[in-house]
């Protein structure tokens, strides 16, 4: 049990906690709209905010501690198209994206969608959050005394500037990925791919256009069998 908890999902997990609840402390001890809001009474933008980041990270614990889509023992024997064997988890995963040292988790076929989201969620918190933490910092004369008055929230500052960035990059990329119905394993190594080495670069066989790649990524639950979908293409011509 005390190896359990001192294992690198949970270190990962209390830390990303911590630092969430931190930087949220943070806005409300300075000077910010959020304090301001408080003391004159007017608790609906504190409340919501709080709201969205307890959301933000409900969705990161379900991303983080559900199965991504381990191939069951039924399927072991043969193991299913866009499924790979996760040398971290060492689990077979299906249609396995990547894994994610910030969730400890493989991201898969059942939790992709869930990371998808908790990173539109996060985004929306912290371009708030920006916003937030820009309105409480104070203005001095001297440089040392802005310096000395603003410093844990300069720190924080950075940390949400930092976060942003990140977390932008991997929703575009994430978005523009589920848009065509790939993964980031096979966008990055698509060579290496047996079911892909005879596509061309511009060609994916999964592909079922933008519209119905992202009705069956956030609406459709069940398992996909991707076999079906991958030799569609021969049966029509047959």
């Amino acid at each position: 049990m005390f190896r359990n908890l001192l294992s690198a999902g949970f270190l990962v997990r209390v830390f990303h906690a911590a630092l969430t609840w931190a930087v949220t402390l943070f806005l409300f001890l300075f000077e910010t709209d959020l304090r301001r809001s408080v003391e004159h009474g007017e608790f609906l933008q504190p409340v919501t905010f709080v709201l969205l980041v307890f959301c933000s990270m409900l969705l990161y614990f379900i991303t983080s501690l559900m199965d991504p889509g381990y191939v069951t023992f039924d399927n072991e024997l043969k193991q299913p198209m866009r499924s790979k064997h996760c040398q971290s988890c060492q689990h077979c995963v299906c249609r396995y994206d990547h894994h994610c040292p910030w969730i400890e988790n493989c991201v898969g076929e059942r939790n992709h969608r869930f990371f998808v989201l908790y990173l539109t969620m996060q985004l929306a918190v912290l371009l708030w959050a920006f916003h937030i933490a820009w309105s409480g910092f104070r203005t001095e004369a001297a440089w040392k005394d802005w310096l000395r008055v603003n410093t844990f929230l300069l720190l924080a500052f950075m940390i949400i500037i930092i976060c942003t960035v990140v977390v932008m990059l991997l929703l575009v990329s994430h978005l523009y990925l589920v848009s065509n119905n790939t993964t980031t394993w096979e966008f990055m190594s698509r060579h290496r791919i047996s079911y892909l080495k005879h596509c061309g670069s511009e060609e994916n066989p999964f592909d079922q256009g933008i519209l119905w790649n992202l009705w069956t990524f956030f609406c459709v639950c069940k398992t996909v069998v991707w076999e079906r979908i991958y030799f569609r293409g021969e049966d029509e011509l047959v």
